[in-house]
């Protein structure tokens, strides 16, 4: 399918289909564990519950297919497709801490056209066209503009100093302690949907993002390069759909956290 002329279509129609499942996302709060996807990662019922209606009321709507979190979808380096997570920052909701939020993205040949971030429980919603502006509550923000790592907060995504993974859990370590002595602020807040929708409010001067799931990464993507951040993988380079980590920044604070991030990665670890 290809796009329509005025994305801001589709972008009402995502915003329409969020607003009436924010009700639900907020009565099911503290969803116990339904589905275990691995150490400790889990989905709740409500995932399940609203990844299948988000995805029947944008398919209907738009006759654009899904790719969910839990249910999967088509392949999304190319073609128009909706990425979606129903409910991001799993384990705070789960456990009633109010840091969670549904993402939804339209991706367009593996780039992040439209993106929508909402946090029910904070009541804040962030949209916007590639092109802009960053819209929160349907009000536009001010652009980003040129900031430094000292005087930032960063948000640092969650991890364990003994895993193995992609990006083991001892170098996520030495980058915290690195970052801890030349940022303002470093915020460990459980959701990458809330890392980056501050990024691009101007909240955070820059967010870490290790993973590499595009359903946790697209929506807010789109909104920080929509507000005039920059986006790249951990290591710099410019950032894709199939990349396997985000560094996402206000101007000058990016450029800044690529030089610590390599000083600390001297074997290329942060590339994976």
């Amino acid at each position: 399918m290809s796009l329509p002329d005025d994305p801001a279509v589709l972008l009402e129609v995502a915003s329409s289909a969020l607003d009436g499942a924010a009700e639900r996302f907020i009565a099911g709060v503290g969803a116990p564990s339904a589905v275990a996807k691995g150490a400790g990662d889990f989905a709740t019922e409500l995932d399940l519950e609203l990844e299948r209606r988000l995805s029947g009321e944008l398919f209907d709507r738009t006759g654009i297919e899904v790719h969910g979190e839990e249910f999967g979808g088509p392949e999304l380096a190319t073609g128009t497709t909706w990425v979606l997570d129903p409910i991001d920052g799993t384990y705070n909701y789960s456990a009633g801490l109010p840091l969670s939020g549904m993402l939804l993205a339209l991706v367009d040949d593996g780039v992040p056209v439209l993106g929508l971030t909402w946090l029910p429980f904070l009541g804040e919603r962030y949209a916007a066209t590639m092109d802009g502006p960053l819209l929160r509550d349907g009000e536009p923000l001010p652009r980003l503009t040129p900031g430094k790592v000292e005087t930032s907060m960063i948000g640092f995504g969650a991890f364990n100093v003994d895993s193995r993974g992609r990006i083991p859990g001892k170098l996520r370590f030495d980058l915290l302690g690195e970052l801890s002595r030349v940022c303002a602020r470093l915020r460990m807040h459980g959701s990458t949907g809330v890392d980056l929708a501050y990024t691009a409010a101007g909240v955070l001067g820059g967010a870490v993002v290790f993973g590499h799931h595009p359903w946790d990464n697209a929506a807010g993507v789109a909104l920080v390069r929509a507000a005039g951040g920059v986006v790249t993988d951990l290591v710099g380079r410019e950032w894709n759909i199939s990349s396997g980590s985000v560094l996402a920044a206000a101007p000058g604070v990016h450029e800044e956290l690529v030089e610590i991030i390599a000083r600390v990665d001297d074997q290329g670890g942060f590339g994976a």
